[in-house]
C-alpha cells in the first residue's frame, strides 16, 4: 500500500513539475477606471502603486488626409495618474510648462523606459510650437515619478520636476527605448518632420535611423552617446515590439519583433533581430506571422525550462488565422490574435497562437503595465512559475479600437477610436488552448507576392533541395482553379502562373514530395 501511495504521489508531482506554459490559456478580465479617457501610443511609468501616462493620442487611427492626421485636437495635453486599485484618476495640463517641454510631453510614439523611479523619454512626434509644424522632438527628458505623481495629484506641475536636454540624436519616433546592462538602447524608429501624407507628396521628410543608438545618463540626466549599431538591412523598421530577454546563462539581450516597412513595399517584416552589447543579428530559422505592429506585450522567463516567452496582444498584422489556416492579407488589417513567441535555451524560436482572442479589433498602440507582484530576475524580467493555477501578469491599457479589419482608405474619423478600457491579463491552467504555428519555423515560407510590373499575384516558396512539388489553388467555394506538378530546383521559387485576378479569397496548397501540405489563404485585393 505504501509503495502504491509513493507511486501515486510520484505521478502527481511529476506531472506538476512537467507542466509548462503550454498548459495555460490567457484570460482577459475587464477593468474599470470610471474617468478614464481613450488613449493610444502613449508613454507610461509606475511607482508606489500608481501609474503615470504621458503623451499619446486621444483619437483612433491617424487619418489619411494630411490636414487631419495628427491634428492638435487629438493630442493628450495632460499628464495622467491612475490608482489601479481604487480606480481614482488625476490629471494635470502640460500646457503650463515651457514650450519645448510641453511639446514633447504631448507627443505620440515617444521612446520611453523606466529606470528605477525615473522615467526616461526620448523623441516622439507631434506639433512643435516653435517650429510651427509637425516634427520629431530632439529631446531627452527625465523625471522622478514619485515627485511627478504628487504634483499631478495636487495639479501643481512645475518645470523643475523635469530635466530636458536638446540633442539631434534623440530625434526618434516609433522606436523603442530599453536598458541593457546599464546602457540605454534606442532601437530602430525614424525621424519624421512635417505633415503625414499617404501619397508620399513633399509635405514631410522621413529618415529611418537604420540603427540602435546607445547612451548612458549621468545623475543630472545628461546623455553620453556610445557608438551606434547600424544595419540598413535588418534595422530599417519602426512601430514594433522590442523586449528584454533573460538567458539561462544569466546574461541579458534584446529581441526586436517584426515592424514596418520593407524596402519597396508597404508590408511588415517577418524577421526578428537579436541585439546585445556586441551588435545585432537576424534570428535564424524563424518568421513571425502574428502581431506585426506595436501592441501590448509581456515577457516571462521560465527558470525550470530556461525558456523565454513573449506574449503579444492584438494590434495589426499581415496574417491572421482562419480555422487553423493562415490568411495572408496585404492590406495589413487590424486583428484579434493573441500569440506567444518562445525562445528555447538553444536559442531557437517558435510562434504559438492562443485560442483566446482580444474581444474586438483592439491592441494597436496599447501598452502592457506589468503587475508589480510578479517575482523578477536580476535584470527585471518577470518569472513564470508553471505550478500556479492562475497568474496575474498585468494590465492592457488603451490602444486603438477599430470597427473593421481594413479601414485606412475609408478612415474618415468614425471607423476607429482610442480605447478607454483596460484588461487585467491572467494565465490560467487550461491545457490544449495553444497551437504552434508551424509556418514560423517552416523553411518552405509559402506566400503570395505581387508581380514586379503586372497587377497580379504569384506563389512563392523556398526549397532546401530539388524536389517534385504539387501546386494547387481553389476559390472560396472549394472549386479547383489551377493544379500542376513541377520539378523545382533548390532555393527561392516563384511559380510563373498568375493567381486569379478576381478579388477575394484564394486557397493555396503547395505539397513538396514526402512532406505534409503547406496551405495558405490569400486575400486577392482590388487593383
Amino acid at each position: 500500500m505504501k509503495n502504491g501511495l509513493f507511486v501515486l504521489l510520484l505521478l502527481v508531482f511529476g506531472s506538476v513539475n512537467a507542466q509548462t506554459i503550454n498548459d495555460y490559456s490567457v484570460y482577459l478580465k475587464p477593468k474599470q477606471v470610471p474617468e478614464m479617457m481613450g488613449i493610444q501610443s502613449f508613454a507610461f511609468g509606475q511607482s508606489e502603486g500608481k501609474w503615470v501616462l504621458i503623451g499619446g493620442r486621444l483619437d483612433g487611427l491617424h487619418r489619411r488626409q494630411p490636414f487631419a492626421a495628427f491634428d492638435s485636437i487629438g493630442h493628450n495635453n495632460h499628464i495622467i495618474v491612475i490608482d489601479p486599485k481604487s480606480g481614482e484618476l488625476w490629471k494635470s495640463p502640460a500646457d503650463q510648462l515651457p514650450v519645448n517641454l510641453r511639446d514633447q510631453l504631448k507627443g505620440t510614439n515617444i521612446c520611453f523606459t523606466q529606470n528605477g523611479d525615473q522615467l526616461v523619454l526620448v523623441g516622439g512626434y507631434g506639433i512643435g510650437e516653435l517650429a510651427a509644424d509637425h516634427q520629431t522632438y530632439p529631446f531627452v527628458t527625465t523625471v522622478k515619478l514619485p515627485a511627478l505623481i504628487k504634483a499631478v495629484q495636487a495639479n501643481q506641475l512645475d518645470a523643475s520636476l523635469f530635466h530636458q536636454v536638446t540633442d539631434s540624436l534623440a530625434a526618434v519616433t516609433g522606436g523603442q527605448l530599453l536598458q541593457l546592462n546599464g546602457v540605454f538602447y534606442v532601437v530602430g524608429g525614424h525621424r519624421f518632420d512635417g505633415r503625414y501624407n499617404p501619397a508620399d507628396r513633399p509635405t514631410f521628410v522621413q529618415t529611418y535611423t537604420n540603427s540602435v543608438r546607445r547612451f548612458t545618463l549621468d545623475e543630472a540626466g545628461v546623455p553620453s552617446w556610445l557608438p551606434a549599431f547600424t544595419d540598413s538591412v535588418n534595422m530599417h523598421r519602426r512601430d514594433f515590439n522590442v523586449v528584454l530577454n533573460h538567458l539561462p546563462s544569466g546574461k541579458s539581450s534584446l529581441t526586436a519583433f517584426s515592424g514596418v516597412f520593407q524596402y519597396g513595399v508597404d508590408l511588415p517584416y517577418q524577421t526578428a533581430i537579436n541585439i546585445d552589447e556586441n551588435g545585432m543579428t537576424e534570428q535564424p530559422g524563424f518568421r513571425q506571422y502574428y502581431n506585426h505592429y506595436h501592441c501590448a506585450d509581456v515577457s516571462l522567463y521560465d527558470a525550470k525550462t530556461g525558456e523565454m516567452h513573449t506574449l503579444l496582444f492584438g494590434g495589426i498584422a499581415q496574417y491572421y488565422d482562419s480555422l487553423g489556416i493562415l490568411v495572408q492579407d496585404n492590406g495589413v488589417p487590424f486583428v484579434r490574435t493573441i500569440s506567444r513567441v518562445t525562445r528555447q535555451p538553444d536559442w531557437s524560436m517558435k510562434e504559438y497562437k492562443f485560442s483566446a482572442e482580444m474581444p474586438a479589433l483592439l491592441g494597436a498602440g496599447s501598452e502592457f503595465i506589468p503587475a508589480t507582484e510578479l517575482p523578477r530576475t536580476a535584470n527585471g524580467v518577470a518569472i513564470f512559475n508553471a505550478g500556479d493555477d492562475s497568474l496575474l501578469l498585468g494590465t492592457i491599457v488603451g490602444g486603438i479600437a477599430s470597427t473593421g479589419r481594413n479601414i485606412f482608405w475609408i478612415n474618415d474619423e468614425e471607423e476607429s477610436a482610442a480605447f478607454s478600457g483596460m484588461f487585467d491579463v491572467y494565465l490560467v491552467k487550461n491545457p490544449g488552448t495553444q497551437r504552434e504555428n508551424t509556418a514560423s519555423t517552416n523553411p518552405i515560407h509559402l506566400r503570395a507576392i505581387r508581380h514586379a510590373t503586372e497587377p497580379r499575384y504569384q506563389v512563392q516558396f523556398t526549397l532546401e533541395k530539388p524536389a517534385s512539388v504539387a501546386i494547387e489553388w481553389t476559390n472560396r467555394k472549394g472549386k479547383v482553379k489551377h493544379k500542376a506538378v513541377i520539378n523545382a530546383p533548390s532555393g527561392q521559387q516563384i511559380y510563373p502562373v498568375f493567381l486569379p485576378k478576381k478579388p477575394g479569397f484564394c486557397r493555396i496548397k503547395v505539397t513538396v514530395e514526402n512532406q505534409a501540405p503547406n496551405e495558405l489563404y490569400f486575400l486577392i485585393p482590388e487593383e
